[in-house]
């Protein structure tokens, strides 16, 4: 798509929301993952947990708090909350409550707290609609589980046993006995020292050099920087290997859940949900499409691929033009940075 007509559109989005009168609000999303093996990390072991309550926590300079919400995760480990207004949230932290799973009647067995509370991050502002996000927070088990990798234990060192060494005894002394005096020494010619030939050593053969053949090209792995790429760039053949997790047949209805399949029927994929245009649901689903493979490729997106589930799945429960257009606006900032691509061989 040109980008003058994409301009031209958010233009018109953004007319939109002044002619209707929006008043601006601020989002908070995140996630828990339950630390199965204990030991304050994420790991491979670990995985998100639902119905765990998350709390964030407001305080002024003095340390009194002045705002306060909770909210409970859902079946895929994540939490939105929402602020109306324009509320200043730079100086914010979420945190898991104390026992907040048994409080919510959950059946989950990894509800303890811990790990520090997270700071939040503002990841996103347009004309007073703001986005923050949290870094992972960490729940555990009562124990670790069996398969999980152990510490070796420390070796126990005995100290080292000085040995015992009894004094020496004191021997008698000789007795004294005088000896004739030596004759004189007779004196001995000194002569040279013989020299030895000098042998050169022979040049030492250099070893056979072999030449090894060269290695498979390298698969593409995710980007450490962030990377964000339109949807333009992701519908051509030349950058097909950087699709990850979901492919190109894969239906709108497994990639988003059921919420998305209701709306846009079962038999979508994921390719046909790029070309959509025209109207403000299949602007939001191409756009939403866009920032999940982005989230799936780099690591720096600014958006993981739960969260871009949550806002899509939260847009299209709110039946409402404003969240739609709203949500279509975050996504297309989010996919207009600097995309690093490269021609798959």
């Amino acid at each position: 798509m040109d980008p003058n007509l994409n301009l031209q559109l958010v233009s018109f989005l953004v007319l939109c929301l002044a002619v209707n009168g929006v008043t601006g609000y601020a989002t908070v999303t995140g996630s828990v993952f339950c630390d199965q093996c204990k030991d304050g990390e994420r790991s491979l072991f670990d995985f998100p947990v639902s119905g765990i309550k998350v709390s964030v926590t407001c305080s002024d300079e003095n340390g009194q708090v002045y705002m306060s919400r909770e909210e409970t995760t859902n079946w895929l480990g994540g939490y939105v909350m929402r602020f109306d207004g324009t509320p200043d949230l730079s100086n914010c932290y979420a945190q898991v409550s104390d026992n907040g799973a048994q409080q919510q009647g959950s059946k989950s067995s990894c509800s303890i707290a811990s790990g520090p509370a997270q700071k939040l991050k503002l990841m996103f502002s347009f004309f007073g609609f703001e986005t923050f996000a949290a870094d992972v927070l960490l729940t555990q088990p009562v124990q670790p589980l069996s398969y999980c990798p152990k510490p070796p234990p420390a070796p126990v060192t005995s100290p080292p046993q000085v040995p015992v060494i009894p004094p020496p005894r004191q021997a008698p002394p000789p007795p004294e006995v005088k000896l004739p005096p030596s004759p004189p020494k007779p004196q001995v010619p000194v002569l040279p020292p013989p020299q030895s030939p000098v042998m050169t050593p022979p040049p030492a053969a250099s070893p056979p050099q072999f030449k090894l053949p060269p290695l498979p090209p390298i698969p593409p792995v995710p980007f450490v920087e962030p990377s964000a790429c339109s949807h333009q760039l992701w519908i051509r053949p030349e950058y097909r290997c950087y699709w990850r997790v979901i492919g190109p047949d894969t239906k709108v209805a497994v990639a988003f859940g059921l919420i998305a399949g209701r709306r846009y029927g079962t038999d979508m994929t994921v390719r046909e949900a790029l070309d959509g245009r025209g109207e403000a649901y299949k602007t939001l689903l191409r756009e939403a499409t866009t920032a999940l493979l982005n989230s799936y490729n780099s690591l720096g997106f600014p958006y993981n691929s739960i969260a871009v589930i949550t806002h899509t799945n939260m847009a299209l429960l709110g039946n409402s033009q404003h969240d739609v257009l709203m949500t279509a606006i975050r996504f297309i900032k989010a996919n207009s940075g600097t995309c690093k691509f490269t021609v798959c061989k």
